[in-house]
């Protein structure tokens, strides 16, 4: 087959710019983009460094120029590739070592800029702009070992103030603002380690850092399914991320443990559900919300299993890692007030009322409040020795057999601090008889009220008019006998 032949467009042989006219073009490009420059309009100067590279592309002036540009519009990454452009093709070209420093340090590498700042005093000994930058990218170099000190100590607030000082010679450097963030998050400063992680995404939506410290924040928010999307991120975008790959594991560990409490504590099975929440604790001692829940749920059981203390170290553990977790308090509150020890439950409860202050938190408050008071009378019921449903029966039988216990005749041999300590319980006796006796007075005392009030002042009573008016003697005719047959201590009550 014949071939065919074709006619090709030629350009005419007077467009055909010769190299010194390209050159010319390209330098009236870089004089308007100067002008931009200057004016800082720096968009329009990198169109036209732009133009002149494309019309001269072997002036490595023009591709510094547009590095510079670069720089101030914040394209770090390309502002390096052109000034490296530029002293591959001049090694010579002081400005563009001096330019590819500036990037290197700008983002975060302290040693590529040393070396490309010790290269500029090689070519020109008496620069002035080499010196002081040298001395930030050795600050730069020696802030980042401290910070990975910092951080392998777990000492998180200072690695913070290490990577904020880097970051003021080192803008552009995600590794810093991640590192910082992860801290942040360590931290529990959530907002804050969000926000730098966040600013990252917009400009990287890929960076596999940034998705684990969002993954992170989440996951100590106790948001542990919105983490898990966030880990799987960025294992996606960086499959070797072992941060990511371990926050990963512990986040889908810590769900499942802790629903299989919950279930078992739905269930019944107290028991189970105490081992799982325990199980459950060991799996990330960093996670302080979620092992705050883990203590109160904890508590909460081993309140149902009567491990009331166990219950109220537990609450005080969720306490210690979140101190407005206002469920804890009402835990140990509740706890405290079934061990009787009323001051601590109304401490917690008026923390609590002073936090959310609700119709339930007064009652609550009040309760407590009253139960403190009501503590630090006499406990009658305790003295006559029977619980506060007893019958008025009981109430007489329980009289009858401590009043004649403690009655001071039956102690006339005993020592004088005996003889005291005895008259003292006889009187209480009676006092507590006086109170429970009486439906109006048993009433008061039960409520909390004050007995003094409306004329029951208890001060007034004698014990031993109310011995005499139980056991029916007026005329004071009873005695208390030794028994010579029935050995020491044992007496026998004789009627008149």
């Amino acid at each position: 087959m014949a071939g065919v032949d074709c006619d090709m467009p030629m350009a005419p042989e007077s467009e055909i710019m010769s190299e010194e006219e390209m050159e010319r073009e390209a330098e009236g490009f870089k004089e308007q983009g100067n002008a931009f420059y200057i004016k800082k309009d720096y968009s329009e100067a990198f169109n036209f460094y732009t133009k002149a590279i494309d019309a001269f592309s072997k002036n490595a002036s023009y591709y510094g120029n547009r590095a510079a540009t670069l720089m101030m519009l914040n394209r770090h990454w390309e502002a390096l590739e052109d000034a490296q452009q530029a002293v591959r093709m001049d090694d010579m070209f002081v400005k563009g070592h001096l330019r590819e420093g500036k990037c290197h340090l700008s983002l975060g590498n302290g040693k590529a800029a040393s070396r490309s700042f010790q290269r500029v005093l090689e070519l020109e000994p008496d620069n002035a702009q080499a010196p002081p930058e040298l001395k930030n990218a050795n600050a730069v170099l020696e802030y980042e070992r401290m910070a990975e000190i910092d951080f392998e100590k777990r000492d998180f607030r200072k690695c913070v103030f290490c990577m904020d000082r880097a970051l003021e010679y080192a803008p552009a450097c995600h590794r810093f603002k991640i590192l910082k963030a992860e801290c942040l998050a360590l931290l529990g400063r959530y907002p804050e380690a969000q926000s730098v992680a966040s600013d990252i995404l917009r400009m990287d939506s890929t960076n596999g850092d940034a998705l684990y410290v969002r993954g992170l924040c989440l996951y100590y928010e106790d948001c542990i399914e919105k983490a898990v999307q966030f880990f799987v991120q960025a294992l996606r975008m960086a499959p070797d991320h072992e941060k990511a790959r371990l926050a990963c594991r512990n986040a889908k560990a810590l769900k499942s443990k802790k629903e299989e409490g919950n279930n078992a504590f739905k269930d019944g099975n107290y028991e189970a559900a105490y081992e799982l929440y325990s199980e459950a604790l060991t799996i990330d001692p960093n996670n302080i919300k979620t092992n705050a829940k883990l203590y109160c749920n904890r508590g909460t059981v081993g309140s149902k299993l009567k491990k009331c203390d166990q219950a109220i170290e537990d609450c005080t553990n969720a306490i210690k890692l979140d101190e407005t977790y206002i469920k804890a308090y009402l835990r140990r509150a509740q706890c405290y007030m079934d061990t009787e020890q009323y001051e601590e439950a109304v401490r917690d409860y008026e923390k609590v009322y002073q936090t959310e202050k609700t119709k339930e938190h007064k009652h609550l408050l009040k309760t407590a409040q009253l139960e403190l008071k009501k503590s630090k009378r006499n406990d009658y019921y305790k003295i006559l020795g029977v619980d506060k449903n007893a019958t008025d029966d009981e109430i007489k039988k329980a009289y009858r057999k401590r009043a004649l216990m403690h009655h001071p005749d039956r102690h006339s041999g005993a020592s004088p601090e005996m003889q005291k300590e005895e008259e003292k319980k006889f009187k209480e006796v009676g006092e507590a008889f006086t109170v429970l006796s009486d439906p109006k007075k048993k009433a008061r005392y039960d409520s909390g009220q004050d007995l003094d009030e409306e004329g029951m002042n208890m001060g007034d009573f004698d014990a031993n008019n109310i011995f005499k008016a139980f056991f029916g003697a007026p005329g004071g005719g009873f005695s208390f006998e030794g028994n010579s047959s029935s050995g020491p201590g044992n007496f026998f009550f004789q009627f008149g």
